[in-house]
């Protein structure tokens, strides 16, 4: 028998029950709840009567909806006071934990379930959201789930599921200077398409996957989804283990070492067959800038925009028409030409500390152009504070952006941080299609120090000329 990869160990372990064909009973370790996703799964378990199985795996927190500035003020949106109040109510009532939007853990779901060790290696999570795959750079089987799966889960503590096949994409070579995590994800969705990981389960591998920090991990699998798969992983290894050490919900004492002793087991096997498997060389990279209305549209920022005219896939070249009239953007135009009119750092791809850091560096000593207006979003209350500490928000201030409160903000254009039709945006979030941070509104996808720099020279920029 061959051995067993990441993906199926894990499957394994937390299957209740096989109903043959790839179908399983599936037990969930871990629940994470926001106020968008889950106001009809708690009507469930009021209509059906049925108790909440396990309140204490859940954790819920209000993220998409909240505002980003004037935290202390009623919020303005009344659709968005609703989901937060029908959100507080509904955990008092089932006894959740919640964490609150005034308390010093509130944040991002998908930041706050990592930094307080809700994440764990080996375990299953699950939350109403696609981009729960971030929470697999721990090692853990983690996917979005819809509404009336909420509900199961509340009433179950378990889902039925089909078994995804498995990929391996070897990222190798190493980052060269300029370019990041952000870039390599945008730049393997350009390649394999947005489709590219459908029916599978990505377990990212190689020396380039390795040398990243845990923040960059999350920023890899963030995005596994928008190559098509609700699944991105990364091995548990040291580095894991040191980030998750002390975290508030992490085991302690013995029963650390018994987790210890369990996640070291958790690596594929050497001899472990994958369905697929990609290498991915990392070190030719540029770094990158998303032209159009899907991640897989996008390319080198030293790059053109395309002309479907040379596209043979007659399907392929109507798509990027499409995308360019929607873009307002002519072929052959050079990206690095492209003015942009917002700025927005943060969302649950690069609202981590790592982020600020990293854009904070590029913007030292320089202020935004005058035709820019930008906002940094720290991921989570403890990000900020940290940030602050590390007297980031000066320099942020200093350069001209605004410094807010931690949310989802922009990136899904609610809580009135949203694009005018027409405005284009440098946003270091994970999705732009039409209509994404606004009605209208145009989306470039980039890292944090591209983003940056486009909000320093008003048009995205190679950042490299900064650095």
């Amino acid at each position: 028998m061959p051995g067993k990869t990441l993906y199926e160990k894990i499957w394994d372990s937390h299957t209740v029950h096989d109903f043959g064909g790839g179908e399983a009973l599936v037990y969930m370790d871990r629940h994470l709840v926001h106020e968008v996703s889950t106001p009809q799964s708690f009507a469930y378990l009021d209509k059906t009567g049925l108790p909440m199985r396990r309140p204490e795996l859940q954790l819920a927190v209000a993220d998409h909806a909240v505002p980003t500035k004037d935290r202390g003020a009623t919020i303005k949106s009344e659709l968005a006071r609703k989901q937060v109040a029908r959100l507080k109510e509904n955990v008092a009532k089932y006894d959740v934990p919640y964490v609150a939007l005034d308390g010093d853990r509130h944040g991002i779901v998908h930041v706050i379930g990592p930094e307080t060790g809700f994440t764990l290696p080996g375990s299953v999570l699950v939350c109403g959201d696609s981009h729960t795959s971030t929470h697999g750079a721990f090692g853990c089987l983690a996917f979005g789930i819809g509404a009336s799966e909420c509900g199961a889960v509340f009433a179950t503590q378990c889902l039925r599921q089909t078994k995804q096949k498995s990929m391996r994409v070897n990222l190798t070579g190493g980052l060269p200077a300029g370019v990041t995590v952000k870039d390599v994800i945008l730049a393997l969705i350009s390649e394999i398409g947005t489709g590219g990981g459908v029916g599978y389960a990505i377990e990212f591998a190689g020396d380039t996957t390795r040398a990243l920090s845990m923040e960059a991990r999350m920023t890899l699998c963030n995005m596994a989804i928008e190559a098509g798969s609700r699944v991105g992983m990364v091995a548990p290894d040291e580095t894991t283990f040191s980030y998750l050490k002390g975290r508030p919900l992490a085991p302690e004492g013995a029963d650390w070492d018994e987790a210890m002793a369990v996640w070291r087991t958790l690596p594929s096997d050497a001899d472990a067959v994958f369905d697929k498997e990609i290498t991915f060389d990392t070190s030719v990279l540029a770094p990158q800038v998303s032209w159009g209305t899907t991640p897989e549209q996008t390319g080198a920022v030293t790059g053109e925009v395309p002309d479907p005219d040379t596209i043979a896939d007659p399907n392929r070249a109507e798509r990027i028409r499409k995308s360019l009239a929607y873009m307002g953007l002519t072929p052959g135009q050079k990206l690095a030409d492209i003015p942009v009119d917002r700025v927005f750092i943060g969302s649950c791809t690069n609202g981590r500390l790592e982020d600020l850091r990293a854009a904070a560096a590029v913007l030292k000593g320089r202020h935004v152009a005058g035709t820019v207006a930008a906002i940094a979003v720290p991921g989570s209350a403890a990000v900020r504070a940290a940030a602050e500490a590390e007297g980031l928000h000066e320099v942020f201030l200093a350069a001209g952006f605004e410094w807010r409160e931690a949310g989802c903000s922009m990136c899904v254009g609610m809580n009135g941080d949203t694009l005018e039709a027409g405005q284009r945006c440098a946003s270091t979030s994970n999705r732009n299609f039409e209509g994404r941070q606004g009605t209208g509104g145009r989306t470039h996808l980039v890292s944090p120090q591209m983003a940056a720099a486009a909000a320093v020279t008003g048009r995205l920029t190679d950042v490299r000329d900064l650095l």
